[in-house]
């Protein structure tokens, strides 16, 4: 999956020289905690300014997201004041764990995505969530099986030969890594998936969880 399969297209903006409590307005009626800011013209991302930014620069007494922040409120400077250094900022086509990687690295929880220095998306900690979701959700009944797959050379094509030995469809499958274990976990539907999980269990392979979705039971 890369970035703009998840991102946010339908954006709001704001201009270096928006005041500040424009801004915060504007935050508060959206309900957004960042805002993108571009050049009017071309849609070149400038930088990006978040809830946080946007209440450090208020005088304490004063809530920046409220109705009317009185005259202190129309006083503050432009929103190119609270810009810091070069926008960090991802490509459309990078990978999405990519950008989770970088989001966490640096603490933050959302990144412009721009093509050729034009802003063309958002992806957030909670677009990451709904791919992470995505992969292993399923409305059907299936069964999600984790195993150590440390004695496996290719466990891709180990379950792919167990899947077609039982006859039953491997809706999703994932390799990865738990406390420096390596893990396959995979979802299989299909008559034959007892058959399949029995199979797996006698392979050699540890299996560490079998779950059952739509079902009270589980073994591990």
């Amino acid at each position: 999956m890369i970035v703009s399969m998840w991102m946010s297209r339908e954006l709001v903006t704001v201009m270096p020289e928006t005041p500040v409590a424009e801004a915060a307005t504007l935050m508060a009626r959206r309900r957004i905690r960042r805002l993108p800011v571009v050049t009017e013209a071309s849609q070149q991302l400038v930088g990006i300014i978040t809830a946080t930014d946007v209440l450090h620069a208020f005088p304490p007494d004063i809530n920046p997201f409220a109705v009317d922040t009185g005259p202190a409120g129309r006083t503050l400077t432009h929103v190119s004041h609270l810009l810091r250094g070069e926008p960090l900022s991802i490509a459309p086509d990078a990978p999405i764990e990519d950008a989770a990687a970088l989001m966490r690295e640096r603490k933050i929880g959302g990144l412009p995505v721009v093509r050729g220095g034009r802003l063309v998306g958002l992806i957030t900690e909670s677009d990451i969530m709904r791919a992470f979701v995505s992969l292993f959700r399923s409305s059907g009944a299936t069964v999600r099986i984790t195993f150590d797959c440390s004695k496996c050379a290719d466990p891709f094509r180990f379950i792919a030969d167990l899947a077609s030995a039982h006859q039953v469809t491997v809706t999703s499958l994932l390799r990865s890594r738990q406390h420096e274990v390596p893990v396959c976990v995979f979802r299989t539907e299909g008559a034959g998936v007892d058959g399949m999980v029995d199979a797996l269990w006698k392979s050699g392979h540890r299996v560490l969880n079998v779950l059952a979705s739509g079902a009270e039971r589980a073994r591990s």
